[in-house]
């Protein structure tokens, strides 16, 4: 897997002006026409793994709706790898979106009842998933891990312009954890949990423990933007997404992305970033989630 330089576009909006914000946004929606966003980032290195391992087959875990599943699926299919989704929960007659693409690029559906899923990475669970598909490649849930925050650190080096503050969307903190790495305490980092609790503060700190760097402090998770916990919305939210994509045509999705720009906006309104102050965002794709949403304008 090959990265694409992605580009940087800046925002314009009366409200930027008024506050005297400069906003630019990393176009990482762009780097690939499926494995888009941070999931093209986080399966780098991990495919490059498997490979490695001569493992020619990638098993996973997500729910009916999951970007990865839907990522993994696309990747196995471009980059040569069958593929095995964990679905939480039971089957449905008729699939989603997510899951009907998945399929669609071969991936083998496999529905696990949610007590076990909750014991997934147990050894016993993993037994028993070596024990029915044998030797497989197994990406976490959400695909973070220590490869996948180093596909993320990248993202660092492939900004060609100053900023003075950079935010991205929080699912398992993998994405985040790339980016203080990859900066390196030089700049602030703001994550927007896209999940109702502070647990993520907790798992960023393990994660950067894992590569080294869980000394650095210039880095907040932001918790006051999650709308009701994963993957819930609010007409406020839609309403914001839809007139963001029509001022800037920028499309986001109500789950991650949304998320964190209607936080932004908000806390620029209320002054939180000082005046002069330049916000890099990182869009972080999954724009396939909004197949499961009736809200385009």
């Amino acid at each position: 897997m090959q990265s694409l330089k992605t580009p940087i576009q800046e925002i314009r909006d009366p409200l930027l002006d008024e506050k005297g914000i400069k906003f630019l946004v990393k176009r990482d929606d762009l780097n690939h026409p499926v494995v888009s966003g941070n999931k093209f980032r986080k399966l780098k290195y991990n495919l490059e793994q498997a490979k490695l391992e001569g493992r020619d087959t990638l098993l996973t875990f997500g729910g009916a709706f999951s970007n990865h599943i839907y990522a993994v699926a696309g990747a196995g299919a471009s980059f040569g790898f069958k593929t095995i989704g964990v679905i939480r929960g039971e089957a449905h007659e008729t699939l989603n979106p997510t899951l009907a693409f998945a399929q669609s690029q071969g991936m083998y559906l496999h529905y696990m009842d949610r007590e076990s899923y909750r014991r997934k990475s147990e050894p016993e669970i993993l037994e028993q998933l070596e024990s029915q598909f044998g030797k497989c490649y197994i990406l976490p849930e959400g695909g973070t891990n220590g490869l996948a925050i180093k596909g993320c650190v990248e993202i660092i080096s492939e900004v060609d312009q100053d900023f003075d503050v950079i935010t991205c969307p929080v699912g398992t903190g993998g994405t985040v954890s790339g980016l203080i790495a990859g900066l390196n305490g030089t700049k602030r980092v703001i994550g927007f949990s896209a999940l109702k609790g502070d647990f993520l503060k907790d798992e960023v700190y393990t994660l950067l423990e894992e590569v080294g760097t869980e000394n650095l402090r210039n880095w907040s998770i932001q918790t006051d933007y999650h709308f009701g916990g994963y993957a819930k919305v609010k007409p406020d939210l839609i309403s914001f997404i839809q007139e963001f994509e029509r001022a800037h045509n920028i499309p986001l999705e109500p789950i991650y992305t949304g998320k964190m720009f209607y936080g932004l906006f908000d806390m620029i309104r209320n002054d939180f970033f000082e005046k002069g102050t330049v916000i890099m965002a990182l869009h972080t794709g999954g724009l396939q989630g909004n197949a499961g949403f009736d809200f385009r304008a």
